[in-house]
């Protein structure tokens, strides 16, 4: 389940600090990426009920990352409905917009 809350909402409220409020679709390139900088989503954590994360899953990613690696070239696609909006004090709408996630 996903979410900083594990609610499956890419919502926010104190205790994250880490601001999980982007709702993407993980691609093999930002999962790699992400591994690279310390922040390794696809092994398994069962002890946190993290199954690990695969190309096409949905995540709530911090917006600090997602911008990260949309500079770097490996920004995963964006559900802009399932996006926080306050994802908005730091991503323009329309950088986001350019990211839209499409479908399948």
């Amino acid at each position: 389940m996903t979410g900083f809350y594990r609610d499956g909402y890419c919502r926010t409220g104190p205790g994250d600090t880490g601001l999980h409020t982007v709702c993407a679709r993980v691609t093999r390139e930002f999962l790699e990426f992400s591994q690279k900088r310390g922040n390794d989503l696809v092994t398994p954590r069962p002890e946190y009920g993290f199954p690990g994360l695969k190309p096409g899953d949905g995540w709530c990613l911090c917006v600090s990352r997602w911008e990260e690696a949309r500079v770097a070239g490996f920004a995963p696609p964006v559900v802009l409905e399932a996006t926080h909006v306050s994802a908005l004090e730091f991503v323009e709408l329309e950088v986001l917009k350019a990211h839209e996630y499409s479908g399948d």
